[in-house]
């Protein structure tokens, strides 16, 4: 599948197509290197329809490799679940899926190079020595007393802790650059570490693992890439990816390029605190509906389409632009559904009615359009009948002069139906609603009552023919835009307790063929998809993506 929204211009594509014009690139090769630590989210969409449109759009190709560089944080299920989300998105990755670990005997040989120049040592500081050394950013580092050790003798150290002789904190490899840079990167950083894990790939091969700084630009270089695009933070790192590559005899040099990372508001992307929300049991999974994971914004009912429409909305910079608002991603999602998703009415607080003027056999089916304004959707058969539900937020029985739904002695439409009259409220032993009796102004089907004008539609399905359907209204996790800014505060705190409300809710019958992830525009109400697990003939469960009002298009028309 192809990427079939235009592609605006950023200042990264023009950089590339410069190249490509002058001749320093022939061909673009890119590549999107997730840790599969987690699943991907949001902001890793943005790098993805980077990365994998970059190409598409100049006739390159785009790699998916996997930086499992740290076993004991990595599973098989978040290799799974990453791969699932870049096709669901609508991308090929050019040839196999690639793992750094491909390149584990080509970088142990590497840094055998570097020592064997006199660029890399053994180092047998601990962690906290090794810190304490390194210095600030105001004031150098010193050097290791271990930083002089003999070609002869890092090497033997490198075989041995390959081997698994020494334990994980004993020993690392660094390499031997500048400790009073000023770019703290550059202090004789850590290229190896000890680890007593087994790989997912590897198994138990190794006992010694890369630093991601080691493996990054190498493995950028062994697949021929010509531009590693990464966000800003990376910026700094810079400096020791082009050492690296200077240093080595490696087959290609590629380039660093940095854009700004996306932060949207009412959101976090840590992948630490993610998961801290996975394991404490706050959300049912990473791919709950109010995650930013893209597996959460699928199952909740985002499209692949809207997705890479809002990465193209928010563009490409270098500048850190600061929080996006949320409503622009549920701008983008609203816009796809409302071209695209059938209609159907579904009450989510149902509330009674009794047309008292209807005998007890009287049945009525209207042929609807499955969507107003597509010839092409199936047309709906939604049933009539003496008995029906409707919303209970429809009803007042004080209502104020300008509340055009139903009221005691008021008339309303129903949609695609006629209009009625509230002519009694019945009430329980406790004095709550139980139900309405109005009646049927049969002569308003399609047309408007003789000499009196009707404001309000509501929407209904019949008591007889409606199905039953769990709704389950997500909101944003948290209350705050940006929920982990005070570090004073913990995140937690900020949880927002209406972020999943339940509701039993009747659905007119069409909704009794929804499959898993199929979605619909619940008239009046919102936009709806039919959970993609929970979902089963006899059990229809719907999420709401998203409401019916667009405040992202409201301030871009105050613009």
């Amino acid at each position: 599948m192809t990427n079939e929204t235009t592609p605006a211009p950023n200042f990264i594509r023009n950089q590339v197509c410069d190249e490509i014009e002058g001749g320093q690139v022939t061909k673009i090769v890119t590549r999107f290197p997730p840790e599969p630590n987690g699943f991907l989210h949001i902001g890793h969409a943005k790098s993805i329809c980077l990365n994998f449109g970059l190409a598409e759009q100049l006739g390159g190709e785009c790699h998916l490799r996997f930086d499992d560089t740290n076993p004991a944080k990595e599973e098989q299920a978040y290799i799974d679940a990453i791969k699932e989300d870049v096709s669901w998105l609508g991308f090929e990755w050019a040839g196999p899926v690639r793992f750094a670990s491909d390149y584990f005997d080509q970088l142990y040989a590497w840094a055998q190079h570097l020592m064997r120049e006199g660029k890399a040592y053994v180092d047998d500081l601990s962690p906290d020595e090794i810190r304490e050394y390194r210095g600030t950013l105001t004031a150098p580092g010193k050097p290791s007393p271990y930083r002089e050790r003999s070609v002869e003798e890092n090497l033997d150290l490198l075989a041995r802790m390959r081997e698994g002789e020494f334990g994980e904190s004993e020993k690392v490899v660094r390499a031997k650059i500048d400790m009073a840079s000023p770019n703290i990167n550059l202090r004789d950083p850590i290229i190896y570490r000890i680890r007593h894990a087994s790989h997912h790939q590897t198994g138990d091969k190794w006992k010694i693992y890369p630093s991601y700084d080691f493996t990054h630009g190498q493995s950028d270089a062994i697949e021929g890439i010509t531009h590693s695009i990464c966000t800003l933070e990376f910026e700094d790192h810079r400096p020791l990816y082009e050492w690296f590559l200077n240093n080595l005899p490696v087959p290609a040099k590629p380039r660093q390029i940095e854009f700004a990372r996306l932060n949207l508001d009412y959101t976090l992307t840590s992948k630490r605190k993610l998961k801290l929300l996975v394991d404490e049991q706050i959300v049912d999974g990473w791919d709950d509906p109010r995650m930013p994971t893209i597996s959460g914004m699928r199952r909740r009912g985002y499209t692949p389409a809207s997705i890479r429409k809002f990465c193209e909305m928010i563009g490409v910079t270098r500048a850190d632009g600061g929080l996006v608002d949320i409503a622009m991603l549920t701008h983008a999602i609203r816009s796809d559904l409302e071209d695209n998703a059938p209609r159907a009415m579904c009450v989510l607080k149902p509330l009674k009615i009794v047309l008292t003027n209807v005998s007890e056999d009287h049945q009525e089916v209207y042929e609807v359009p499955g969507h107003p304004a597509r010839d092409d959707m199936t047309m709906r058969k939604v049933p009539f009948s003496r008995e029906l539900y409707i919303d209970q937020d429809d009803f007042m029985e004080d209502a104020p002069k300008k509340f055009f739904r139903l009221a005691p002695g008021k008339e309303v439409r129903l949609r695609n139906s006629y209009v009625i009259r509230c002519d009694e409220v019945i009430k329980d032993a406790s004095g709550e609603i139980s139900e309405l009796h109005c009646s049927v102004d049969f002569d308003t089907l399609g047309k408007n009552p003789e000499g009196r004008k009707v404001k309000g539609v509501i929407h209904w399905v019949s008591a007889a023919h409606g199905v039953p359907i769990e709704v389950r209204l997500y909101d944003n996790l948290f209350t705050v835009e940006q929920p982990d800014r005070d570090k004073d505060v913990d995140f937690l705190e900020h949880l927002n307790p209406q972020s999943l409300i339940v509701c039993q809710a009747i659905g007119e019958p069409s909704l009794a063929e929804a499959t898993p992830e199929s979605r619909f525009q619940f008239e009046r109400v919102g936009y709806f998809c039919a959970d993609r697990h929970d979902t089963t003939p006899e059990h229809l469960v719907f999420n709401r993506t998203v409401g019916l009002k667009d405040s992202w298009a409201k301030i871009k028309q105050k613009g």
